[in-house]
């Protein structure tokens, strides 16, 4: 492993505001691998994405991403700002053995995610060894998820590994009663597993898009609120009568999403044209709190509210609390409702958080994730 060039693909798609990572949670889930291979003697070259940037958009630049890397390994990352070419090649030429440096935004090439065969080669070409340890981005038939490994020994990094064997536990040994709660949006995914769990589990507890989704199946008006089209194939496959499937028994609405207006508690059936739904009401709260607590497995994806107003998070927190009052196993994934643990510091009191959102729930609906497949093929 000494002095041998290793491209590790990383998942570093973290939100930045005003050129600052406001939440490194999936950078620090990367540290053991990256610290594995230096510690090996390996030269570190990460691989990695930021938003969808159109051509090279210096707003998607993962520089401020490196800050928070070195100061996570207490050491200095070096950055390059190509990810091929002359520059990139120089750089790694530069590395010494056990240094770690970062190229920027492989989304900045249309070849990333158009899967191009000599974009692949090309990022190939940089290195002796392939690691993916994006789990988060193993459900794209990308160039540097999927397209380069044919070309190097690839393996697998160790949280991707670790990803694997915590989720495979609930499709292949899940614990009873089995609970699924879901939120936010991704509705067409969400509705696969909302099937596959009606299966499986003994509660699905439904909040945000995805909830709303299910009311205006049942005839139900949801005013101005948000809502995914062209998921009718999906939905027609989901018994809405089952007594698994647990729909809000009130919401929080208001006529405006800034938190600036009054808002009110109503039920699902009082909804107004001009109502937007903001979060799942007390009762619902009490409800989904007492199916969370008598649970022995509990599998979280999703915010049930708009959490990026304060008032609209509440359904949420007071979720997370029921949770770890839980004595379940639980698995969390997904980025909205991770960043309320992070902020609450109790990440650590929650059994397993995943790093991937799609990949996730793909993964937990039975679905062939590119990434792992091609890696299982070489």
């Amino acid at each position: 492993m000494r002095g041998k060039c290793v491209l590790v693909r990383v998942d570093f798609n973290v939100p930045i505001a005003d050129g600052r990572v406001v939440d490194d949670f999936r950078i620090r889930a990367t540290l053991p691998t990256i610290q594995y291979l230096a510690k090996e003697g390996a030269k570190v070259i990460l691989l990695a994405h930021l938003g969808r940037p159109e051509g090279r958009d210096l707003r998607y630049s993962l520089a401020p991403v490196r800050d928070i890397l070195s100061g996570l390994l207490e050491d200095e990352v070096k950055f390059v700002d190509d990810c091929i070419g002359k520059k990139a090649e120089e750089a790694i030429r530069d590395l010494r053995p056990g240094e770690v440096l970062l190229l920027e935004n492989v989304r900045f090439y249309p070849g990333e995610e158009g899967n191009d065969e000599n974009f692949s080669k090309e990022l190939a070409a940089l290195g002796d060894i392939y690691v993916n340890d994006a789990f988060a981005v193993s459900h794209r038939a990308h160039a540097s998820v999927f397209g380069i490994v044919p070309h190097l020994p690839s393996f697998a990094g160790l949280l991707l590994a670790s990803e694997v064997e915590h989720l495979r536990t609930i499709v292949e040994h899940p614990r009873h009663p089995l609970v699924l709660i879901m939120g936010g949006a991704k509705v067409a995914t969400k509705l696969r597993l909302i099937n596959v769990f009606l299966e499986k589990s003994e509660h699905i507890l439904l909040g945000g898009v995805i909830a709303n989704t299910i009311l205006v199946a049942k005839g139900l008006s949801i005013g101005r609120s948000k809502l995914e089209e062209d998921i009718g194939d999906v939905l027609a496959k989901i018994d809405l009568t089952s007594p698994k499937l647990h729909i809000p028994l009130d919401v929080v609405v208001s006529s405006e999403m800034t938190g600036a207006v009054p808002s009110g508690v109503i039920a699902p059936g009082s909804v107004k044209e001009e109502d937007i739904i903001l979060d799942i009401g007390p009762e619902s709260v009490k409800e989904f709190s007492n199916i969370i607590k008598e649970a022995a497995m509990v599998v979280w994806n999703g915010p049930m509210g708009f959490i990026e107003v304060e008032r609209f998070a509440e359904g949420t927190r007071a979720l997370v609390s029921s949770l770890l009052e839980s004595h379940a196993y639980r698995i969390v994934g997904g980025g909205d409702v991770i960043s309320i643990l992070d902020k609450l510091h109790i990440l650590d009191r929650i059994e397993y958080v995943s790093t991937g959102g799609g990949a996730m729930l793909e993964f937990l609906a039975g679905d062939t994730l590119p990434g792992l497949e091609v890696l299982k093929q070489n």
